[in-house]
């Protein structure tokens, strides 16, 4: 966990032991020899067991507010930590405790507030999340072997379930922080509290400008995508081919291609302009014309029309780039550098004249870092490529151009030059100098207290019950009842 996520769980965690102990009196007798009950019954049964002061319902470790947290949950917590590659082995099953309880405390809340979640859209990310699974280990059978799982409909409402709470949880974690600020005043008093001797070092950051050019695709190829795309709308349509099985095979979007090309979105989903206009202006069945966005050519169909939100499917392909078209625009940019470099035209205005990046080419070239807008990048948080072209790259200097895709783009391949315009090395934080990033760290050490001033309010007004016996973790002795 990062360190707001172990200060969040460690409040949780204290605050709910303080409070329950102030409020509530030990069950001495709770844990009676009746194992035999089942950890399956609902949450109206668990909670009247547990109220009765005289059963302890095997398998259930916690109950908060609505929900119940089981033994198996921590275990599936730990699968999971190791499938995306975690390292759990200082992970104790307390603190995994301590965030399922936090997780429930926050979605627990969210319903209380109203807040919520579409079923289709975590339906769908409950799909995406089991194909994964699947790629992983092979076969659908196979990983339900893995987690020890019957079939796949019950699997599937477990996943769903968790995505459930844990969109639950994210919305009202947002909902807690999201109209705080921070005044400029707060800012500095925050950093001037800061022992001289305690103040965050930052790593080396560079500014750095680039000029891209992209190679021209010629209309013949162009053509061939959208005859291509046409075949097939005309196949699905007249001979009742699977526009999903075609998805698969041939879409080149790698977010949606194993899924049949499927995406559910809502007005706010935040794919190419095209690309929404198209989907909301087509019919339940319809497929689309042909249309071209910067990620390239397009078919869509949509399957179901609920309001502002659509089931929807497509296809993705881009045109070959010839060779020769890529030697041109290659070409070209080497000529842009050498004037560059033998005084003809400063970088800045090179970019503005020749960069075919819409987003950077009126401001010189300049990147900004998308979390902040800042024109600062720490060097270790680059992408590898950036990286390997400006790490040994001395402030002024011109990196040698070179050839990118973008993962984001399949098929799409640009030329870059890069020159590094300024370059900080690791330093004290220096409150002009950093204020965005100083400015950040106070924001979240206010948000953190807000989170801890609404933790100690909830927990106070929310039904909890805690085995305290549980091994590892640091509660009262027995079942603790708020």
């Amino acid at each position: 966990m990062d360190r707001i996520s172990k200060i969040i769980a460690g409040v949780a965690l204290c605050v709910m032991q303080v409070s329950m102990g102030q409020e509530t009196a030990v069950a001495e007798n709770a844990v009676e020899e009746n194992n035999e009950a089942a950890a399956a019954r609902d949450t109206t049964e668990v909670s009247q067991n547990l109220s009765s002061d005289k059963v302890k319902i095997d398998g259930v470790i916690a109950v908060v507010g609505d929900y119940i947290i089981l033994e198996s949950d921590i275990d599936k917590s730990y699968i999971d930590l190791q499938n995306q590659g975690n390292s759990i082995k200082d992970i104790t099953r307390c603190q995994l405790l301590g965030k399922l309880m936090e997780d429930k405390l926050y979605a627990h809340q969210a319903v209380q507030d109203s807040l919520e979640v579409s079923d289709k859209q975590i339906m769908a990310q409950t799909e995406q999340q089991l194909n994964f699974l699947v790629g992983q280990v092979g076969t659908m059978e196979k990983l339900l072997a893995y987690y020890k799982k019957s079939d796949e409909e019950s699997f599937k409402e477990e996943l769903f379930q968790i995505n459930k709470i844990r969109m639950l949880a994210e919305n009202m974690q947002t909902k807690i922080v999201d109209e705080i600020e921070i005044t400029p005043e707060e800012v500095r008093q925050w950093f001037n509290n800061i022992p001289e001797d305690e103040r965050p070092v930052f790593g080396a950051e560079l500014e750095i400008s680039q000029i891209v050019k992209e190679p021209e695709v010629p209309e013949e190829e162009k053509q061939k995508v959208v005859d291509r795309l046409n075949e097939m709308k005309r196949d699905i349509e007249e001979n009742g081919s699977s526009f999903a099985t075609k998805a698969i095979l041939y879409s080149k979007d790698p977010g949606s291609s194993s899924k049949g090309g499927y995406y559910h979105v809502t007005r706010n989903t935040g794919f190419a302009k095209e690309f929404m206009d198209v989907a909301y202006s087509l019919q339940e069945g319809e497929i689309s014309e042909p249309f071209e966005t910067d990620f390239g050519w397009h078919i869509i169909m949509v399957d179901k029309i609920m309001g502002q939100e659509l089931d929807l499917r497509h296809i993705l392909i881009n045109p070959e780039i010839p060779a020769e078209a890529l030697a041109k625009a290659k070409k070209e940019l080497e000529e842009v550098r050498q004037k560059i470099a033998d005084g003809e035209v400063s970088f800045s205005d090179a970019a503005r004249e020749f960069s075919d990046e819409k987003e950077t080419k009126f401001e010189g070239g300049q990147l900004r870092n998308p979390s902040n807008m800042d024109t600062r990048f720490e060097l270790t948080k680059l992408d590898p490529t950036m990286y390997n072209q400006v790490r040994n790259l001395e402030t002024g200097k011109i990196s040698p151009v070179y050839e990118e895709e973008d993962p984001r783009k399949p098929g799409k391949v640009t030329f870059k030059i890069i020159k590094v315009t300024n370059r900080y090395d690791d330093h004290k934080a220096d409150y002009v100098k950093d204020y965005l990033k100083i400015k950040d760290l106070a924001l979240k050490e206010k948000q953190i207290k807000a989170v801890k001033e609404w933790m100690e309010k909830t927990i106070t007004d929310t039904y909890i019950m805690v085995n305290a016996d549980y091994k590892g973790c640091d509660f009262s002795n027995n079942w603790v009842k708020k």
